[in-house]
């Protein structure tokens, strides 16, 4: 590196003086400093699995079933998560190495070109202030099923409640969202097995004096509905029902020893994808027939929605209120990580110089306090989304932000591929490395197939079928229906095309105004922030305890 770029270096990391780094480690990358390493290995592992679990398997993948069939959302389901089982692994290899705050949005700017962390870090922020407010007006949906018909309870008092609860959460520290996650995933893990246990009985009859085995796979549209067309219009659904599973790469900066529980998080992806996923929509494909009409649940509720459905089936009256409950825990649970992944994307954009330098300051817990309150103001505007209809919103929100997290992963996957190449420029051997993905590089370059066919695939469903005005003398059906074709073509215009068109805009205004150039691979930093494990944390690295337990904690 040269001397005038090592000069533009000190000044984009410059550090607010108001606090005292002097205790810091030298090693540490100016995103790192003033972070607490409080999460341990039982909370990383269970922030992986509350990534993974969330409202949008709970509450989108009915829809799912219904537009694509059994076959189509099991395709989908499974062909998405083949994709992030790499994405997953590329964030292990180079999270173990590099544990920054930004995680792979920081990436770029060592080994390919500032303009692109900076482009990928605004979008993964726009990407997480976007989805706490698609939580929270979920949220007013899934208590509104407890509330008597024209009740004149305000729907606004529930975000309100959940966002003062989750400013007390996050400004107590990070160990306090290790906890709050550790205990809420506990709860979506039992009743994700408990759903698997329930559906095998119901399906082979055993409870509800039914049996269902495969007769869902032949009903009228199944097993594929709408062949290939109904297949391409669930990916960015399953997208936001996967998102936050690469949530390991942000929580590494604030692990205890990021050598032993990233890869220990990210390596249970596929139990995960396969035991939670992938059987829960085999189960479900198969109980449910896909032209139910409770499946299309547009209010999103709970009451209706597919794992509920299950539970009725089975004759468990308390369904529709447990499920009810879960979900809801589910919404908390989700909010509370979108508020500490924002905040930690704000906190990298302010230490790179890529917002204002008072955003990145953070507290003696640290808590980075400013971005907090900006995030805030974010989750407020979830309260407007009431007013306009919590059901409608949620679904514009999860068109936008599946996307942005489809465009993430294939970003992903293209700094890997560029992190092992200046790896190998700089002489160091892939043994050197504290982790190593498998399955490289012939497990990337399928998963980045199938990322580009995925994306592919929602550009041509965008820009098909526009729906055709009825005319004059049409019915109020058929106008009715016309609306509704219309806003469903806008959603896939705005989630298709919105992450792409954006991320250009910054990426190339970026490089024009600041003129950033392409870092060499010789010159790529592959050094500053990385993790120095002391005696105790390679002591830690050994296995530890009887096999029965490790197993268990491989498992979950």
């Amino acid at each position: 590196m040269s001397k005038s770029e090592a000069g533009h270096e000190s000044e984009k990391y410059e550090i607010d003086p108001m606090q005292d780094f002097s205790r810091d480690e030298p090693h540490l990358a100016a995103e790192q400093v003033g972070l607490k390493r409080d999460l341990r290995l039982r909370h990383m592992m269970m922030i992986a699995v509350s990534g993974t679990i969330g409202t949008g398997l709970f509450l989108t993948s009915g829809s799912t079933i219904a537009t694509a069939g059994p076959g189509g959302a099991l395709l989908a389901y499974s062909l998405v998560g083949f994709w992030l089982i790499f994405v997953c692994q590329a964030i292990g290899e180079i999270a173990t190495l590099l544990p920054l705050p930004g995680a792979f949005n920081a990436w770029g700017g060592r080994i390919f070109d500032e303009a692109f962390s900076f482009q990928m870090t605004w979008m993964y922020f726009i990407n997480w202030a976007l989805t706490i407010p698609a939580e929270l007006s979920a949220s007013a949906v899934i208590v509104s099923y407890w509330i008597p018909e024209g009740s004149k309870f305000p729907a606004w008092v529930v975000p309100v409640i959940i966002i003062v609860i989750m400013v007390l959460i996050n400004i107590v520290g990070v160990k306090a969202y290790g906890e709050i996650e550790y205990w809420l995933s506990i709860l979506k893990v039992c009743t994700i097995i408990m759903f698997i246990i329930c559906g095998i009985l119901v399906d082979a009859g055993k409870i509800g004096n039914t049996y269902y085995g495969m007769h869902a796979w032949h009903v009228a549209g199944a097993p594929f509905k709408d062949g290939f067309l109904g297949f391409i219009k669930t990916l960015v659904s399953v997208g936001y029902a996967y998102g936050g599973a690469e949530m390991t790469g942000v929580t590494a900066a604030e692990s205890r020893n990021p050598h032993k529980h990233v890869p220990k998080a990210v390596n249970t992806v596929l139990v995960r994808i396969a035991f939670f996923y992938i059987i829960s929509i085999f189960l479900l494909g198969s109980i449910i027939d896909n032209n139910d009409p409770q499946l299309v649940n547009s209010s999103a509720s709970p009451a209706t929605a597919p794992f509920t459905i299950v539970f009725a089936k089975a004759g468990i009256n308390a369904a529709a209120n447990y499920m009810n409950a879960v979900v809801f825990t589910s919404v908390f649970s989700a909010t509370n990580s979108d508020f500490y992944v924002a905040t930690r994307m704000l906190l990298s954009l302010a230490r790179n110089g890529w917002a204002p330098k008072r955003v990145g300051y953070t507290n003696s817990r640290g808590v980075p306090v400013v971005a907090l309150a900006i995030v805030t103001i974010f989750a407020c505007l979830s309260l407007i989304t009431i007013f306009v209809g919590s059901g409608i919103v949620f679904g514009w929100l999860v068109s936008i932000t599946g996307s942005i997290v489809l465009q993430s992963w294939l970003m992903i996957l293209f700094l890997h591929f560029r992190f092992r190449y200046c790896w190998k420029k700089q002489g160091r051997a892939v043994k050197d490395l504290p982790y190593v993905s498998w399955g490289y590089p012939y497990g990337n370059i399928l998963a980045t197939i199938v990322g580009c066919g995925c994306i592919i695939a929602t550009f041509y469903l965008s820009i098909i079928g526009r729906p055709q005005n009825p005319g004059a003398g049409a019915s109020e059906q058929d106008i009715s229906d016309y609306n509704a074709a219309v806003s469903s073509y806008a959603q896939n215009l705005l989630g298709s095309w919105f992450c792409w068109a954006t991320s250009i805009i910054l990426f190339f205004s970026y490089k024009f105004i600041r003129k950033t150039k392409f870092i060499r691979a010789e010159d790529a930093d592959l050094d500053t922030g990385r993790f120095i494990p002391t005696e105790s944390d390679l002591n830690d690295l050994k296995p530890h305890g009887p096999w029965w337990k490790r197993a268990i904690a491989f498992m979950i």
